[in-house]
C-alpha cells in the first residue's frame, strides 16, 4: 500500500493591483512566440498544461476535480485560458477569472521547465496583465505562496502588484497512484 503523503507547509500571499501596468516589455529576441486564447480547451489538455507548469511548485487542486468539476469551472463563461508556445509547442498558461465585483483573478500562471531561463518569464506576465486589464475591472488579485517559484511574489510585487494579506496552508501531495489515474484519464 503507498504510502500517505506528508502535508507541505506554506506561507500564502494574496496580492492585488489596483492600476493597469505602465511598462512594456519586448518580445524576446531569438525565440518564436505565440500567445493563443484557448476557449472550451480539452480537459486532458487543460490537465497537461496545469501539470507540466505546476508539477515542481505543488499545484494539485485542479488534479484533483473530476471532469465535470473541471469542466464547470475552466468552461466557464468568466473563465478565459491562454496558451504560450515556444517554437511551436506549448510552453506556459495563464488562467484569468472575472468576479461578480469586478474583480480579475490570476488564477494560475507559469511556465513549463523548459521555458524557464529563456528570459520570457516577465514578457509573459505583461501579456496576460494586458489580458486581465482589458474590461477596465477595478483591481487584479493574484495569490501565491513558499512552495512557488522562488522568485514569483518579487516578480508579481515588480509588475505592480502590492500584498494584502497572507495566511499559512498545507498542501497534501497527490501520491502516485493519485497522479497516474488523473493524467491516465
Amino acid at each position: 500500500m503507498a504510502k500517505k503523503p506528508v502535508p507541505l507547509k506554506a506561507r500564502v500571499t494574496v496580492l492585488e493591483m489596483t492600476a493597469a501596468p505602465k511598462t512594456s516589455i519586448p518580445i524576446p529576441a531569438n525565440i518564436q512566440t505565440a500567445i493563443i486564447r484557448a476557449t472550451e480547451v480539452p480537459l486532458h489538455f487543460y490537465r497537461y498544461l496545469y501539470r507540466q507548469v505546476g508539477k515542481r511548485w505543488h499545484w494539485y487542486d485542479r488534479l484533483r476535480l473530476s471532469d465535470a468539476e473541471l469542466a464547470a469551472a475552466i468552461h466557464n463563461p468568466r473563465c478565459s485560458i491562454t496558451i504560450l508556445l515556444v517554437d511551436g509547442s506549448p510552453a506556459g498558461f495563464y488562467e484569468l477569472n472575472s468576479t461578480d465585483d469586478n474583480v480579475v483573478e490570476l488564477s494560475y500562471f507559469g511556465l513549463f521547465e523548459r521555458a524557464l531561463g529563456l528570459g520570457i518569464g516577465k514578457w509573459f506576465l505583461t501579456q496576460a496583465l494586458y489580458s486581465a486589464w482589458q474590461n477596465n475591472p477595478e483591481k487584479v488579485t493574484v495569490t501565491t505562496n513558499s512552495l512557488d517559484h522562488p522568485r514569483a511574489l518579487q516578480l508579481y510585487q515588480m509588475m505592480g502588484f502590492s500584498p494584502v494579506s497572507t495566511y499559512e496552508a498545507e498542501i497534501v501531495p497527490m501520491t502516485s497512484a493519485e497522479l497516474v489515474k488523473v493524467l491516465d484519464s
